[in-house]
């Protein structure tokens, strides 16, 4: 019986240790809800990932100036591993325009763009969006484009289409 307690013990305690939590900021936490919906909408694996982050947070970190700000940024180790997805404070000013900065640093990392698609072209992984309204005015087709044409998306396609 002891030994049976003795396992229970170290094997609890293995998964307790293996097991991370994220950190999320309850302002981004519905905007992560509703990503999270269309990730499972377009049959995209998010979970394991999640939980290799640290953080998702609103930060006061990030570059500020009338030349340009950084909205957000997916921040990394030393390995060069994403740890955190982080939205500067400024996004905050404006919901729409937090929700676009936000769909745009989770598609940098749950659908897998490692660069943006354009300058500035109105679409949700611009490097600069002069028009964050506009993106809105026209959002289910910006999302349907942003998840359609994502790196992950089309790798499931992919696989999907060899099977």
């Amino acid at each position: 019986m002891k030994k049976l307690l003795l396992l229970g013990i170290l094997v609890s305690s293995f998964f307790s240790m293996s097991a991370q939590s994220v950190s999320i900021d309850g302002r981004l936490q519905p905007l992560l809800n509703e990503f999270f919906e269309l990730c499972k909408t377009y049959e995209i694996e998010y979970y394991d990932k999640l939980f290799q982050l640290e953080s998702i947070d609103v930060v006061n970190t990030l570059t500020v100036s009338e030349k340009g700000s950084t909205l957000g940024m997916l921040r990394r180790n030393a390995q060069g591993n994403v740890v955190a997805i982080d939205i500067n404070w400024m996004a905050q000013l404006d919901p729409e325009i937090l929700k676009v900065v936000a769909f745009h640093e989770f598609a940098h990392y749950f659908l897998e763009y490692s660069k943006h698609v354009c300058d500035d072209c109105g679409r949700i992984m611009s490097v600069v969006n002069s028009s964050y309204f506009n993106i809105i005015r026209d959002w289910d087709a910006k999302v349907k484009t942003l998840f359609e044409s994502s790196p992950a998306y089309l790798k499931k396609e992919q696989v999907g289409a060899t099977n």
